[in-house]
């Protein structure tokens, strides 16, 4: 009898989640993941929430500019319709998502389909963010994207808020945010 074993699952859907502190990749991992599925004529949806329009309304777009086309979604029970057709959905920004994103993507993994998700697993306060924690923990591919230190140059996990501002969710990029390792990382204390 011969058997075979393969890398990823047959037959079934499942979750991979990509996650890491800003400047780590993210989003660009996401993009070539998402590349590969449409070279492979698969049929690809990809999401990303409202409040995210750094640098595009209409696409998921990496700190070096790479993008693909996105479907903005302000509820993401929506994402289960508007994925109805697909193979593989990739949601980018996930943190940003209420809890809800968590039965979401299960149920489309549920349906067969490949569930690509990035986004941070830490706030700035270095805690775990939103749902991403969770994700993690039903995934069946992880992968934690590290940046590098701004100060000392060693691996950077934390993202590092650079205003004084307190509130949790503050939308922004070079001019907000620091990568930085454990040990460079600095939590005001409210």
């Amino acid at each position: 009898m011969e058997v075979t074993l393969h890398n990823t699952p047959k037959e079934i859907g499942w979750i991979e989640v990509i996650c890491g502190c800003m400047f780590s990749g993210k989003t660009e991992e996401l993009i070539r993941r998402l590349r590969r599925a449409q070279i492979a004529k698969q049929k690809v949806v990809i999401f990303k929430p409202g409040i995210d329009t750094r640098y595009s309304s209409d696409h998921i777009v990496s700190h070096n500019t790479q993008s693909l086309s996105s479907t903005v979604v302000n509820n993401p029970k929506d994402i289960l319709e508007l994925a109805k057709e697909s193979q593989v959905v990739g949601i980018d920004e996930a943190q940003f998502f209420p809890l809800e994103i968590i039965e979401i993507c299960e149920t489309l993994a549920n349906q067969g389909k490949r569930v690509l998700i990035a986004g941070l697993d830490q706030d700035y306060r270095g805690k775990p963010f939103g749902p991403i924690p969770q994700l993690l923990a039903t995934a069946e591919y992880i992968t934690k994207t590290l940046a590098i230190c701004v100060i000392c140059g060693n691996p950077a996990d934390r993202t590092q808020r650079m205003t004084n501002q307190q509130e949790l969710v503050v939308i922004g990029a070079k001019d907000v945010y620091e990568a930085r390792c454990r040990r460079c990382h600095q939590v005001s204390h409210e």
